[in-house]
């Protein structure tokens, strides 16, 4: 018989990856929304998948109404991919932020121990969680130094996973994902707009690219292989945490000159630096060891920084 897979967040990047991952292993999909009938799911469209996923409307901050959705998926797997994901949002919105994350994700602890099912559940949780690590690799024993309110709900969640896995037996686990991109990235994420950019430069539709701190580092993958780690997560005998990253770490000035060459532009004649787009926190460096999951789950990050920034390059020049 097909496992059942939920997944809150199915319209978002990881959400749309995972759900394909998880057809092609012959899994009953449902995928949540907070209104499932007004949602374009276009993401979920342009991979052609979206007519074999069942769609559930759901409210994360609604106790009630995650009970009843657990109750009529009867799911084998949960993926909690759900909440705010912008960091530089969640400094305007902290308190949505928190709500949508932490608390959302509580809720569905509970409601899994209330039911008493046997079931299993992933996860997302973030490298903002580690904050600065000052050059130093971080693996799943590093303490957390979050450093804004997108981590601290991030490290709220991760917390409350932890506890309900020790305390109540639940087969709950964590993905620490470092950052991973892909087309279908918002433009409201740096890295889709750096590219939107060059591509609008190359076209002489733009003239320039205004960006904040461009010296930040960080460890950047390719999204479509690491929602693979989430489904190996689940595979396992017992839960554990896993850092998910390809163990290289690059500063966001190397992404716009890559991006820039790869156009045959030289970035330095089209970038504008502009201190109002500073984050009021921001991580300076993130690095990452991720060993465990090469060991125990036998995955490697594939794809190199230069692919990451190509690929994304040649999907969005095609019609």
């Amino acid at each position: 018989m097909k496992k059942t897979a939920l997944i809150t967040g199915i319209s978002g990047q990881d959400g749309t990856y995972l759900a394909q991952h998880l057809i092609e292993n012959n899994y009953r999909v449902v995928g949540t929304s907070r209104d499932a009938q007004n949602v374009s799911f276009q993401n979920l469209k342009s991979l052609g998948i979206y007519s074999e996923i069942e769609f559930e409307s759901v409210s994360l901050k609604d106790f009630a109404s995650i009970l009843g959705l657990i109750k009529k998926v009867n799911p084998d797997e949960i993926y909690h991919l759900a909440g705010q994901s912008s960091v530089g949002l969640s400094f305007e919105q902290p308190v949505e932020t928190f709500e949508s994350i932490a608390t959302g994700t509580i809720y569905l602890l509970e409601a899994i121990r209330f039911l008493n099912l046997n079931v299993k559940l992933y996860n997302a949780c973030s490298s903002e969680c580690f904050g600065n690590t000052l050059g130093v690799r971080v693996n799943e024993s590093t303490p957390f130094n979050p450093q804004s309110p997108y981590a601290i709900a991030k490290s709220a969640a991760y917390w409350s996973v932890s506890n309900y896995r020790d305390s109540y037996g639940i087969f709950a686990c964590s993905g620490i994902l470092f950052n991973h991109e892909s087309p279908l990235r918002p433009e409201r994420f740096v890295t889709q707009k750096i590219i939107k950019s060059a591509l609008d430069i190359k076209n002489k539709k733009k003239q320039k690219l205004v960006l904040g701190n461009v010296h930040i580092r960080r460890d950047w993958g390719w999204a479509p292989e690491y929602v693979k780690v989430m489904h190996l997560m689940l595979q396992k005998d017992k839960p554990e945490d896993y850092v998910v990253a390809t163990g290289e770490t690059h500063s966001l000035e190397e992404f716009v000159r890559v991006a820039f060459e790869f156009l045959d532009l030289n970035y330095k004649n089209y970038l504008e630096i502009d201190k109002k787009l500073y984050r009021p926190t921001d991580i300076i460096e993130n690095a990452a060891d991720p060993a465990k999951a090469l060991k125990k789950l036998g995955w490697k990050a594939q794809y190199s920084f230069n692919d990451v920034i190509q690929n994304m390059i040649l999907s969005s020049k095609k019609p």
